[in-house]
């Protein structure tokens, strides 16, 4: 669990660092900032997604998935813990808003991919935590970045970075036989989409409630657990 503990202070440390640079730059270097981390986010996301062996899987997770979490409200469910958060913790004038999109954006952002769950699962069953190391540095230098552009909500997305990370390398050996190279394919490519999600909602070119396509990861788990099956009657040549 220590690389845990790092990766989340590596997040407080950039969220910090970031926060005072939100408060002393203007309107017009915030939109620079919210530029700058878009279209970063955007090749985040487009080099996570590439990685989908199953292309047919990727749009089936995203449809399904973001049908689920419409139905049950993620996103606001989400935006609701945000707002509880910034009333029971947090003593600032910056808008609600903010605060819990912040908090959304960045717990998407640092729990997808394949180095939280491969780290996890490394330092789980083999004691390596060089993979959660290397993403403690890019997530701390990431939430500079996100900070400067969207407040002190990022921080809070230690919360979910404790519990998911945690939780992963805690449950390390029970899921070791699941974590084909297939999985970790499918849910690198859907998280990349959400990721890129999270890029057009920063660069505004489109409004998307990413929090409710959060159950597209579950639904690629699923559907690469039914992969022989599948296979048996369709052919992705």
């Amino acid at each position: 669990m220590i690389a845990v503990f790092v990766n989340c202070a590596a997040v407080l440390a950039g969220s910090v660092a970031g926060y005072f640079f939100h408060k002393k730059i203007t309107e017009e270097f915030k939109t620079a900032v919210y530029t700058g981390i878009g279209i970063f986010t955007l090749v985040i996301g487009m080099s996570m997604a590439l990685e989908t062996k199953r292309i047919v899987y990727l749009a089936l997770s995203l449809v399904i998935g973001g049908i689920a979490g419409s139905a049950l409200d993620i996103e606001g469910k989400i935006y609701a813990f945000g707002e509880f958060l910034k009333t029971h913790l947090v003593r600032t004038s910056e808008g609600k808003h903010n605060f819990a999109y912040g908090f959304l954006n960045a717990s998407v952002l640092f729990c997808v991919g394949a180095m939280a769950l491969v780290g996890s699962f490394k330092a789980g069953t083999q004691g390596d935590y060089t993979l959660i190391f290397t993403k403690s540095i890019m997530d701390g230098f990431i939430a500079i970045l996100m900070t400067a552009a969207l407040g002190i909500g990022v921080a809070f997305s230690v919360i979910p970075i404790l519990i998911y990370q945690g939780g992963l390398t805690l449950l390390a050996a029970a899921i070791a036989p699941w974590v084909s190279p297939l999985m970790l394919s499918e849910l690198t490519g859907t998280g990349g989409a959400l990721v890129l999600m999270i890029g057009f909602n920063l660069l505004e070119l489109k409004r998307i409630k990413t929090g409710n396509f959060i159950m597209a990861l579950p639904a690629a788990s699923l559907l690469v657990l039914a992969d022989p099956f599948i296979t048996h009657y369709f052919s992705f040549g």
